[in-house]
């Protein structure tokens, strides 16, 4: 593996981090806090962003409007029977979400979710780690290549994982900036 496939790969851990923070609530409404969320659709689950237009009229309103009209109900089930705590209003045409100002309790739960997720992307960026170096000592073992090049590719690559996590560590201080701000 090189060390631009490792690089890639890292990358990426730290962008599936970033889309998870998107997902938490902070005081104002955002269309991204909707993104994990499933409607089954004609016996399918089905992301909302596929079934309609989602909009934020205002920093506390999101506007959901259905492409197709008979999926309204099961759109504003979904919202309902969420984990996201919020109460569709639904006028037949468009539903939206008001979304509260946080109590302190949430923003301090919220806080601990985005460590959560946070420490889920530096697992992950461990995990590319250990078996990047895996396969370095292996190639050392068969004599691939030496000693010393092999402590280098070694340090190279913690490097690479130590710039990542402190970038998913920047992230998470932003994210948490953002929640504890009122």
């Amino acid at each position: 593996m090189s060390n631009q496939e490792i690089e890639a790969n890292m990358r990426k851990s730290v962008e599936a981090a970033q889309r998870t923070f998107n997902t938490i609530r902070t005081g104002r409404a955002n269309p991204s806090l909707l993104d994990r969320l499933t409607v089954e659709y004609y016996g399918a689950e089905t992301p909302l962003k596929s079934l309609a237009t989602i909009s934020t009229p205002d920093s506390q309103t999101i506007a959901i409007q259905p492409f197709d009209l008979g999926s309204i109900g099961l759109i504003e089930k979904a919202i309902s029977t969420s984990d996201l705590g919020f109460t569709p209003n639904n006028d037949g045409k468009i539903i939206r979400i008001n979304v509260p100002p946080l109590t302190e309790e949430r923003r301090k739960e919220f806080c601990k979710l985005a460590s959560k997720y946070a420490e889920e992307g530096k697992v992950s960026l461990r995990n590319i780690r250990r078996d990047a170096i895996e396969k370095v000592k292996k190639l050392e073992k068969e004599g691939e290549i030496s000693e010393d090049q092999s402590r280098d590719e070694q340090e190279i690559i913690q490097k690479l994982t130590d710039k990542f996590i402190t970038e998913i560590e920047k992230h998470l201080a932003e994210k948490e900036t953002d929640i504890l701000k009122v």
